[in-house]
């Protein structure tokens, strides 16, 4: 049984951080319906910034990386202007292609400043242990920061102006602008938020695991799945996909071995499509 548990608690922490990195795209998609495949390389940019920020700047982890948030902001209100903007109105298309050369400029040029060193954020890591379960601080910590900023987001999409703005968008593009939303504000301010919480899951999973300038490819594949698996576009079905893939893949990796470990991920999609293609948290509908 202490095995079981092992495999539940670290279900728990994975399921938090993929929550994290799907959180930002299913914004993004719900929002604007942007498929934004570049999401995973903005997660690694976090990852990295916090890296030399501990490393070479002395911060502390913490002020790492809340700065590695801001960094991933602004990276995103940039990407929003030069890349989504100019190709806003004009198809699906338009947004895949766009998105996909993001996301190849990106990993190419991690990989021309960073070189293929994986490299690991310094961390105070103590190990605790309770009743022969074990978990490190690290781990811990990146459950708390994931959960304190799913609320944050909730909170923040259901009680300011803004968020209520941004589902108002989400339901009806035109009807929002017609009452007098700015779209291109929301779609900056979508950007801005859905980035910086790339930053945050990149920190989390680069103190937890290793950095390295093609972990985005990974990590947008799972935010996908994930995406999917709750539904298009739903905030809580990204949420509660995240935790769900989280617990399958520990539990799966653990009794069926590393060698299936990658593999759940999309044998679960291949399931769900099968049984409920809309996810297993429904679909938000647009009226036309």
């Amino acid at each position: 049984m202490e095995i079981f548990f092992q495999q539940i608690l670290n279900g728990i922490v994975i399921g938090s951080v993929y929550s994290l990195v799907a959180l930002g795209l299913t914004l993004m998609f719900g929002i604007l319906e942007i498929p934004n495949f570049g999401h995973g390389s903005i997660c690694m940019v976090g990852a990295f910034a916090t890296f030399y920020l501990t490393t070479l700047a002395g911060f502390n982890f913490y002020l790492a990386v809340l700065t590695a948030m801001v960094i991933t902001g602004v990276l995103g209100y940039g990407i929003e202007k030069i890349f989504f903007k100019p190709i806003r109105g004009k198809g699906l298309d338009a947004g895949l292609i766009a998105a996909l050369a993001l996301a190849l400029f990106v990993e190419n040029l991690g990989l021309k400043v960073f070189s293929e060193q994986t490299r690991t954020i310094p961390s105070d890591t103590v190990i605790l242990n309770f009743a022969g379960i074990t978990i490190s601080s690290q781990r811990l910590m990146a459950v708390a920061v994931s959960v304190i900023a799913i609320i944050i987001l909730q909170l923040f999409i259901k009680r300011t102006r803004l968020g209520k703005a941004m589902r108002a968008t989400a339901e009806n593009p035109k009807a929002a602008s017609l009452m007098g939303i700015n779209i291109d504000t929301i779609s900056t301010a979508t950007f801005v938020i859905g980035s910086a919480l790339a930053g945050l899951a990149g920190s989390m999973i680069g103190s937890m695991f290793s950095v390295y300038p093609t972990m985005g490819g990974v990590l947008i594949m799972t935010a996908f799945v994930i995406v999917v698996l709750g539904g298009l576009g739903n905030i809580a079905g990204a949420i509660m996909g995240g935790y769900i893939l989280g617990l399958a893949v520990s539990l799966g990796g653990g009794y069926a071995g590393t060698r299936m470990h990658d593999a759940f991920p999309f044998i679960i999609l291949v399931l769900v499509m099968i049984i409920k293609p809309t996810g297993l948290f429904g679909e938000r509908k647009r009226e036309a």
